[in-house]
């Protein structure tokens, strides 16, 4: 007799990304507090207005390891106007009311253990988080915060890399209560010109071993992009450092609107495939 395992907390990112059927999620990341918090949550307003399913903040770090220098100078940046994690959880409290699109929150594990893990999942799930990812968090270490995670309806997403070996993934795959983040890339995020040839395939190898939902992100930048890896099946598609580069030497007005026909144009893309 074969049993399963139910979770029972919420996998919000997971059901929302299982309920769009055929179609490959839009997942924009941004850098709370770049330039301004004020900024982000109409950035915010906006990509949920122009399409996004899932929306990605990221907490500004002042050692950001898996960051390309794109978002390495957002999160200066962010630092530097008085962004704290509060402010975020405020901003967060304040506009999931009025969208439609799940919010995940993209921190470095250093800030989670500053503020004690339990009182960090607490807090965020409060203000209204659906979903965790924690790039450098120890394998070792994940499971607690699974746990943790679990206890307050907060979908913990782990990630898988080309480089990652084959017991990992299995452990990775078994551990993983809803979507696994696959990264397309070795190195840090930022702008590429291209996806690398290998990921297709690897995705399918992933795709054999778990009906789990996979979200890709790193380095995928051009709408060209987007087309190619939606043809993958994949259930998500994170972009980056293009969404940040878009708030770069303009003025406000300037930056949203970039942010609004950069969205609106990957959306056309995703819904046409």
């Amino acid at each position: 007799m074969v049993l399963f395992i139910i979770p029972l907390y919420m996998t919000i990112i997971s059901t929302t990304l299982k309920s769009l059927s055929n179609k490959c999620a839009l997942i924009p990341f941004i850098t709370a507090g770049n330039p301004n918090l004020q900024i982000t949550a109409q950035a915010i307003r906006i990509l949920d207005q122009e399409g996004a399913d899932i929306i990605e903040i990221g907490i500004p770090y002042s050692d950001p390891l898996a960051d390309g220098p794109i978002i390495q100078e957002a999160s200066r940046k962010a630092l530097q106007s008085g962004t704290t994690l509060d402010n975020i959880l405020e901003l967060v409290s304040s506009i999931t009311s009025v969208i439609k699109a799940p919010l995940i929150l993209f921190t470095y594990y250093n800030p989670v253990l500053s503020r004690g893990m339990e009182i960090f999942v607490k807090d965020i799930s409060k203000a209204g988080i659906k979903g965790l990812i924690i790039p450098d968090l120890p394998f070792e270490e994940s499971d607690y915060m699974i746990e943790l995670c679990s206890q307050f309806n907060i979908e913990l997403v782990l990630l898988i890399t080309l480089t990652s070996s084959r017991d990992r993934i299995q452990h990775i795959i078994e551990k993983s209560l809803g979507a696994i983040y696959v990264v397309s890339t070795t190195g840090v995020t930022g702008v590429r010109q291209e996806v690398d040839a290998g990921m297709q395939k690897f995705i399918q190898e992933i795709k054999k071993r778990t009906d789990k939902s996979l979200i890709l992100g790193f380095g995928i930048s051009t709408v060209d992009h987007v087309e190619q890896v939606s043809q993958w099946d994949i259930d998500g598609i994170v972009i980056g450092s293009a969404f940040v580069q878009k708030f770069t030497d303009a003025s406000p007005q300037e930056m949203l609107a970039n942010i609004r026909s950069f969205c609106s144009s990957v959306h056309k893309v995703l819904s046409d495939v």
